[in-house]
């Protein structure tokens, strides 16, 4: 297989989303960013340090790999979003990325998961890769974890959401 196949550049997308989130952990460490899950606190480092851990889980399975994320791994992702919709609140309208520090990277992590999503399902549907839905799932929800976990670090830092003016 060659280095310029398609599944290479999405092998690196994960790769790149990997490093995305390393730098994230880095950044809510200063920032201290904590969520309650339940009734334990739970810093950011180690949900975006779960995160990594189960990308290591897709990578493997786009290199043939047996190994596979299960429906448990995005039940966990449906918990988090949960525990965020309790304190923000509900969201109307397209909001303008930045705010805090940690916020706004979340929301470009975010987008590189966007990429290796669309890059997975790429090679699926056009390529003909078999992928599991769960691996595919994963990164759906991933993405919209981030996009929560970003809108909370900014409400906690009591930056507001700022919508787009269309104008």
């Amino acid at each position: 297989m060659s280095k310029s196949g398609f599944v290479f550049e999405v092998l690196g997308t994960l790769d790149e989303l990997n490093s995305a989130l390393g730098y994230a952990k880095v950044l809510s460490a200063k920032s201290k960013n904590m969520l309650v899950m339940g009734t334990e606190k739970v810093c950011y480092q180690k949900i975006l340090e779960t995160f990594q851990q189960n990308l290591f889980c897709i990578q493997a399975e786009l290199a043939g790999s047996k190994v596979s994320l299960t429906g448990d791994h995005t039940l966990y992702l449906e918990d988090i979003i949960y525990e965020v919709e309790t304190i923000l609140p509900p969201i109307k309208s397209f909001i303008i990325p930045g705010g805090d520090e940690t916020g706004a990277y979340l929301d470009v992590v975010r987008t590189i998961t966007r990429r290796a999503e669309r890059g997975l399902v790429l090679l699926r549907d056009k390529k003909g890769r078999v992928i599991s839905e769960t691996s595919i799932a994963y990164l759906n929800r991933l993405g919209s974890v981030l996009y929560a976990l970003a809108r909370l670090a900014n409400y906690k830092k009591g930056y507001f959401e700022k919508k787009p003016e269309y104008k």
